[in-house]
């Protein structure tokens, strides 16, 4: 299968060499006996599922909320788009799709309610009294500590190579302003499966968002073609190929074709990249002045338009601004509610309160709700 893949998108063979592998991971924080018919990374894997983080990105807000229709996207499906995708790649480079999976679908547990509205107000509220959110950071959180479910240790007690991925997957910390994360060798580039998560992230939401947001009539055919020209392409070739089929299924042909044409263009341009550097190892590859994993120049600007294309057009768009406006008001004003009353806050955030700072309890407490219960508790305390 996979050399048929390879030689399907033209490449030269699978990049075994620079994956990580299992057997060669550095470990958990608390040692565990191995497992009879499961590697650390399909632990891993299974430990993220079966978390309640994991569960509840189903009640949490991708773009629409579920005021508009059960058919969008929430941070769950999205999440299992990533995967997909994510998956397909490393299938196709030859590295550790368990770990590439295990990373995928761990990589969106630590958001706020209310998508990005509601990180943007926590962001804020928390910048206000001295602190700051961080989606990926809080992700760490969770899994390092909040989720309980073993009897020997707090949090998932996940292999180094899936917290590091955690960490750095979408962006660099640097150890003089993040020196709580220098056991992640900061200095050092993250392993190709977790360069790929960012990659396929961008490939699901900028399709999704796309077809969410033309399915919620907000953006129109016209409109996506005049500012997304990968699409606009892909339509024409759509529209040839299958000339009396709705509007509907040629919009949908013609995401099949954007999706495939980026993800094989991140295949290539990756395998091409990391050959090109003459990286033969996954020490070659931490060690390697930037990241290998990436689209071709070409693909990374139509990337970058189909993006700035759903900023201006969707997620600031005038129909979901009063949606985005309510998202942050009960955020706002439910966090400063439990900085004057933090004895409403539930007995076990009173005790953590008692070893941390109240903003960055009051913090976790609010990130980690989904989008009904943070409703519901706005409607409880501040409305009644």
């Amino acid at each position: 299968m996979r050399s048929q893949v390879n030689e399907k998108i033209g490449g030269m063979g699978p990049l075994t060499g620079v994956a990580v592998r299992a057997e060669d991971s550095r470990g958990r924080r608390h040692p565990e006996a191995p497992h009879a018919y499961r590697n650390d990374f399909q632990r891993d894997r299974d430990r993220v599922i079966h978390s309640r983080a994991f569960r509840r990105l189903e009640n949490k807000t991708q773009v629409f909320t579920r005021r508009h229709s059960d058919h969008f996207r929430n941070r769950l499906t999205h999440t299992i788009e990533v995967a997909q995708i994510a998956r397909t790649v490393a299938v196709a480079l030859g590295l550790n799709v368990d770990l590439v999976e295990a990373l995928a679908l761990a990589h969106d547990v630590g958001h706020s309610p209310f998508g990005h509205a509601g990180e943007k107000a926590l962001d804020a509220t928390m910048r206000s009294h001295g602190f700051s959110f961080d989606h990926n950071l809080h992700a760490l959180r969770v899994v390092e500590d909040f989720e309980q479910r073993y009897a020997d240790f707090r949090g998932l007690n996940l292999t180094f190579e899936v917290r590091e991925g955690i960490v750095k997957h979408s962006r660099e910390y640097s150890l003089s302003d993040f020196p709580e994360l220098a056991e992640y060798r900061l200095e050092d580039r993250p392993p190709l499966e977790a360069q790929l998560i960012d990659l396929s992230d961008e490939i699901a939401y900028n399709a999704a968002d796309l077809d969410d947001g033309y399915e919620a009539r907000i953006l129109t055919l016209q409109q996506i073609c005049s500012g997304v020209p990968l699409f606009e392409n892909c339509l024409r070739q759509a529209q040839k190929q299958y000339p009396q089929a709705a509007e509907k299924l040629q919009f949908n042909e013609a995401l099949k074709r954007m999706l495939d044409c980026m993800v094989t263009d991140l295949i290539r341009n990756t395998e091409s990249r990391v050959r090109t550097a003459g990286v033969q190892s996954l020490a070659e590859v931490r060690k390697y002045p930037k990241t290998l994993a990436a689209f071709s120049p070409e693909i990374e600007q139509q990337r970058k338009q189909a993006k700035e294309f759903l900023y201006e057009n969707l997620y600031y768009s005038d129909a979901l601004r009063p949606e985005k406006e309510l998202a942050e008001r009960i955020v706002t004003e439910l966090f400063e509610y439990w900085v004057a009353h933090p004895e409403s806050l539930p007995a076990s955030y009173q005790a953590q309160s008692r070893r941390e700072p109240l903003p960055r309890v009051i913090c976790d407490y609010i990130a980690s709700m989904t989008d009904n219960y943070i409703l519901d508790q706005h409607a409880k305390i501040l409305q009644t």
